[in-house]
């Protein structure tokens, strides 16, 4: 299918350390955002509930704008990655801010700083994210190399996870107020420096192979493109559904770690090593279990495997730290396995829509991906908040009424065991298998050669 030389170990590698970059932004908030905005800079658990599901769908809107412009643009360093460069500032810079919320402010402005600040971070991030992970169906079209790509890009997010989860996450629990707000100031700072270093290497690693039409697609054709792009479709549906259960349970993991397990120091450097070691395992498992069984029915083990996890998640009831974590570590490790190939499975996409109408359209057809996605997570990353709102929860208490207790139990466990059960049931119906792909791969060449064959 690819002529040209094989990826290289540094291809791959300088490709993955781009979402340690990206995660600088995306897992901080994932993690702590919402515990900030409530016990740190004092907005109602309702309010920051709002703004977070408001600011996401606007992020989720701005990855359509993002995607546009990206299919439009055309540089002698290729359309892609040119905005790792123009893009790491800023980012990185916004990324600060938005753990900088002036402490001295009313809440009405508190409030406004956040919403601001965080939608500023959700448009510098869109015109990041939507082309870096574009990027990789322009480097390779052999299904290992893109499984390949999305294995290391999914171990550096987690190696960048586990990193921050067993940083602050005790720092989190352990300090309030301005003694936190300090640090987390520092501590963004410091990560967005390396994050604009990590940015260039990714930069200077990666490559753009796969050409399409110099000129650009109409936004018409390219809407009438994705329409007919039934595997993106679905592949979109089970996305939203997953990232709404990944959010919804990562938000809650400071409530859960501080209130179930009145342990949070302890919770949070298991969590990371846990993470950590299932994507270690995960990430050779991938590539192996691809060559085997397929993308697909390795996409659908990962969904089964974490929703077994979480069920038995909300089960480990009294306490029972090993039942937790055996628990923890399964649904981890699922959750890997299914991260990983989605990016494969979304770069296939790209082929099957230019096999149906003969456009390529990645930028927009990964933006629309990762709309939904952001969608998804916008849901699940404020349900956690609205929970809490329901149940009474007062912020900084020393204990939890069983009300709040059990809306956590359900945001962290059961949740993300039902949104993933549906997105196991949407993609059993999947139909772009690698054997597919293939032949549809080989049908766009096929055009593309005779269409050149008719200009001579």
């Amino acid at each position: 299918m690819n002529t040209s030389k094989p990826l290289h170990w540094t291809n791959v590698l300088g490709y993955g350390v781009g979402d340690v970059a990206n995660n600088f932004a995306f897992a901080m908030g994932a993690l702590f955002l919402l515990h900030y905005y409530i016990d740190v800079v004092g907005i109602p658990a309702a309010a920051a509930g709002t703004m977070l599901t408001v600011v996401r769908i606007y992020d989720a809107v701005m990855d359509l704008v993002a995607g546009r412009v990206i299919d439009r643009t055309s540089t002698h360093w290729g359309r892609f990655r040119p905005f790792l460069l123009w893009g790491a500032v800023p980012l990185m810079f916004l990324s600060v801010a938005v753990f900088s919320v002036p402490s001295s402010w009313g809440a009405d402005a508190k409030l406004m700083y956040a919403y601001v600040s965080y939608a500023l971070l959700g448009t510098a991030y869109s015109f990041i994210n939507i082309p870096y992970g574009a990027l990789a169906t322009v480097m390779t079209q052999v299904p290992r190399e893109r499984a390949l790509l999305g294995a290391s890009r999914t171990l550096m997010a987690v190696c960048t996870f586990s990193l921050l989860s067993m940083t602050l996450g005790p720092v989190a629990s352990s300090l309030k107020g301005p003694a936190l707000q300090t640090y987390l100031t520092q501590f963004t700072l410091i990560l967005a420096v390396v994050g604009v270093m990590l940015y260039l290497i990714c930069f200077k690693s990666t490559r753009e192979i796969v050409q399409r039409a110099a000129e650009p697609p109409k936004l018409k054709d390219s809407l009438a493109t994705l329409l007919k792009n039934r595997p993106l479709l679905m592949l979109c549906a089970s996305a939203f559904c997953m990232l709404l259960g990944y959010a919804s349970s990562g938000a809650s993991l400071v409530y859960f770690a501080r209130y179930e397990l009145e342990d949070a120091r302890q919770f949070f450097m298991v969590v990371g090593i846990v993470t950590l070691s299932v994507a270690l395992i995960s990430a050779p498992i991938v590539p192996m279990l691809v060559g085997y069984i397929g993308k697909k029915h390795t996409f659908l083990l990962g969904l089964a495997v974490s929703i077994l996890g979480y069920s038995l998640l909300y089960f480990a009831s009294g306490g029972d730290k090993a039942w937790i974590y055996a628990s923890f570590s399964m649904a981890s490790f699922g959750v890997r396995i299914a991260m990983a190939i989605m990016w494969a499975l979304e770069a296939d996409t790209v082929e099957y829509g230019e096999w149906c109408t003969g456009l390529r359209i990645e930028g927009l057809t990964y933006s629309f991906f990762s709309f939904t996605r952001k969608c998804g997570q916008s849901l699940g990353g404020s349900i956690p908040a609205f929970l809490l709102a329901a149940s009474g929860y007062i912020p900084n208490a020393l204990g939890m009424n069983e009300a709040a207790r059990e809306s956590i139990l359900r945001a962290v466990a059961i949740v993300p065991a039902l949104a993933f059960l549906t997105a196991f049931v949407i993609m059993l119906l999947y139909p772009l298998t690698d054997q597919r792909f293939a032949e549809l791969v080989r049908d766009i060449k096929k055009r593309r050669q005779v269409s050149a064959c008719n200009v001579e």
